[in-house]
């Protein structure tokens, strides 16, 4: 068995023990802080604590914002204790929790105006409808998030608060 090249880049030491598409996250995007944010967006006040909302109309289908953080290959499901764990696939998660990842103030909902796309790696925020000026904005955190750490707590989204609120 041949030895593996070693490449030396900005983010380290980076083996090839993985195809070209690991090579390329890990070697090249270890640690991504520019959101590419493409509409004017706010981090306000919501229901839910802090959420992210828009400061003009954004049509259906346009990249709003990239999800962004720390680019983590392989590491052991103990090591991951932030909430802002986003899922690239079994091997890459990007760790979302700095402060400077704006996207992280997206809230879920059980009804979103907004879905995550991955396109060659990065992680967009797409509008799923026309999103109107002051709106915030949802998406849905997935079923795995939503066990874990909504339903103990009871989801807060506008739909389900409007629910709960009907049965009274």
């Amino acid at each position: 068995m041949r030895d593996r090249p070693v490449y030396n880049t900005l983010a380290g030491n980076c083996d090839t023990r993985y195809d070209d598409t690991y090579f390329y996250l890990y070697c090249m995007i270890e640690l991504r802080k520019d959101t590419n944010a493409k509409y004017q967006l706010k981090v306000g006040r919501s229901k839910t604590g802090l959420g992210l909302y828009a400061l003009e109309p954004i049509p259906k289908g346009k990249k709003i914002i990239e999800y962004v953080g720390k680019v983590m290959v392989d590491e052991p499901d103990d090591d991951k204790t932030s909430k802002y764990i986003f899922n690239l696939s079994k091997h890459i998660d990007i760790d979302g929790a700095p402060r400077w990842n704006t996207a992280r103030y997206i809230n879920h909902s059980c009804r979103p105006n907004a879905e995550s796309d991955v396109v060659k790696g990065h992680v967009w925020i797409v509008a799923k409808r026309n999103i109107m000026l002051g709106e915030e904005l949802t998406y849905d955190y997935g079923k795995e998030y939503w066990k874990e750490y909504i339903a103990p707590h009871g989801c807060r989204c506008v739909k389900c608060t409007a629910l709960r609120e009907k049965k009274k």
